[in-house]
C-alpha cells in the first residue's frame, strides 16, 4: 500500500516540475520575445520589430499547442488501460495531424507574412528562435526540478 502511494506522489510530483518548467519557459520566452522586440524598435528598422514580434508570437502559439497536444496524447494513453493498442494507434495518427496541420498553417502565415506583409526575414527567424532559446535557457538553469522529482 505505501508503495501505491510512493508511485502516486511522484507521479504527481513529476506532473507539478514538468509545469513549473513550462511555465518557466513561457514567461522566459515572454521576456525575452519583449526585450528582442523592445531592442529592435530602438535599434533597427520597423520590419525588423515586425518580424520579431510576429516570429516570437509565431512560435509561442505553436509551442503552447505543441505541449497541449502531448499532455492529451499521454493522458489518454494512461488512462487506456486493456485498449492501449487501439488508443494508441488512434492517439499517434491524431497528434500527427495535429502536427503536421499546425506546421503547414504555420507556413502559409510564414509566407503570408513575408510576401504580402513584407516584414524582415532575418527578424522573423529571431522571432521563431526565441522559444527554442527560452527552453534551452530554462531547462539549463532548472532542469534540476525535473530530475530531483524523478527521484
Amino acid at each position: 500500500m505505501r508503495k501505491t502511494v510512493a508511485i502516486k506522489n511522484n507521479e504527481k510530483d513529476d506532473d507539478e516540475s514538468g509545469k513549473l518548467l513550462l511555465h518557466a519557459v513561457q514567461r522566459f520566452n515572454l521576456l525575452l520575445l519583449s526585450l528582442l522586440t523592445l531592442g529592435s524598435w530602438v535599434f533597427s528598422t520597423p520590419s525588423m520589430m515586425k518580424g520579431i514580434f510576429a516570429g516570437g508570437v509565431l512560435a509561442a502559439i505553436s509551442f503552447y499547442y505543441l505541449q497541449r497536444d502531448i499532455r492529451r496524447f499521454i493522458i489518454s494513453f494512461s488512462k487506456a488501460g486493456e485498449n492501449r493498442n487501439s488508443v494508441k494507434k488512434a492517439g499517434k495518427v491524431k497528434f500527427y495531424l495535429n502536427f503536421y496541420g499546425r506546421l503547414a498553417l504555420l507556413g502559409c502565415v510564414i509566407a503570408v507574412l513575408i510576401i504580402k506583409v513584407h516584414i524582415d526575414v532575418i527578424g522573423l527567424i529571431i522571432g521563431l528562435s526565441t522559444i527554442m532559446l527560452s527552453v534551452i535557457v530554462v531547462v539549463l538553469s532548472k532542469g534540476r526540478l525535473l530530475y530531483s522529482a524523478q527521484r
